[in-house]
């Protein structure tokens, strides 16, 4: 190739522009431009608003993460104050629950001592009130235990009622507690008076699941009819007379047979009762029995023949 025909000019990597410095003062100078320019004639607006509709979209997927976060945080946050709010709201209806259930058995228990008290101000005499604290465990009696025992004057053979009618009998006594044999037991015999008809009898307890009481050897002509009310004759020295026990429920006569089934419903709350009154024991209201001088022998008269 001739000589003459090559370029001497230099590479495009050599070739040098305007300097580091001018190109600082040109750029700066362009910047100030800019800046006033902006600031006095809006130039840039436009370009913002072009730039800011053009990177929304970038803006709000950078913004998600974010957003999902705060959202996932306040949903648990809400769940947990629910939970909490409900759990609240749930005790404080069952301690609700729990003060109503209290106030109504404070009003039949007020209601029941009511009674018992104006029941010993018609009877009379000595009276202990006692409440029933379980029943005894013998499946095959019908027994119940009383928070008051020798230390507080109960007696065995000592009438127990309540407010509707009597209940049992006191027969054991422990210094701190008293077991009490109700009428429904079939153990127990209790002397009754029929007050419509006069008729005296002795109501048995039954031992069936009912828990009745029955008048036994009743004979079948006997004026005994359904609705009769039966009361204590007081003729066993153990209950006063006039205290209400049972009440006719059936009557059953049987051509095969001398005497009448009587079932009797007991008046008093054999089942579920609370407080009870133990009376004295009617003997001793009773005045001892006069002690009767023996008579004297005669002397011998003169004369008479030995």
């Amino acid at each position: 190739m001739p000589l003459g025909t090559l370029d001497r000019t230099p590479p495009p990597f050599f070739k040098q522009g305007l300097s580091a410095v001018s190109k600082l003062l040109l750029f700066s100078a362009l910047a100030v431009l800019l800046m006033v320019a902006d600031v006095r004639f809006q130039v840039t607006e436009p370009l913002r608003a072009a730039l800011g509709v053009v990177l929304y979209p970038a803006q709000w997927l950078a913004q998600r993460p974010q957003v999902l976060a705060r959202a996932s945080t306040e949903l648990l946050q809400s769940r947990d104050a629910a939970q909490t709010a409900e759990r609240q709201a749930t005790e404080q209806l069952l301690r609700q629950a729990q003060r109503a259930g209290q106030v109504e058995q404070l009003l039949l228990e007020n209601q029941q001592l009511r009674e018992l008290l104006g029941l010993r101000e018609r009877l009379g005499g000595r009276a202990t009130a006692a409440q029933v604290l379980y029943e005894a465990a013998d499946p095959f009696t019908r027994k119940v235990i009383i928070d008051k025992g020798a230390n507080d004057g109960v007696q065995e053979s000592a009438a127990v009622m309540d407010a509707h009618g009597i209940l049992g009998q006191v027969t054991r006594v422990l210094p701190l507690l008293s077991e009490v044999t109700l009428v429904t037991d079939r153990e127990q015999a209790t002397p009754i008076l029929n007050t419509r008809t006069g008729l005296r009898g002795i109501a048995y307890g039954d031992a069936s699941a009912e828990s009745w009481l029955e008048l036994r050897f009743m004979a079948a002509n006997a004026d005994v009819a359904v609705g009769d009310l039966l009361t204590t004759s007081g003729v066993d020295g153990v209950y006063p007379p006039g205290v209400p026990v049972a009440r006719v429920t059936r009557v059953e006569r049987r051509a095969d047979s001398v005497f009448a089934r009587v079932v009797c419903e007991p008046l008093a709350r054999v089942q579920g009762t609370r407080h009870v009154m133990v009376l004295a024991p009617l003997s001793d209201q009773i005045p001892p029995r006069p002690v009767i001088d023996k008579p004297r022998p005669l002397a011998n008269p003169r004369g008479a023949r030995k």
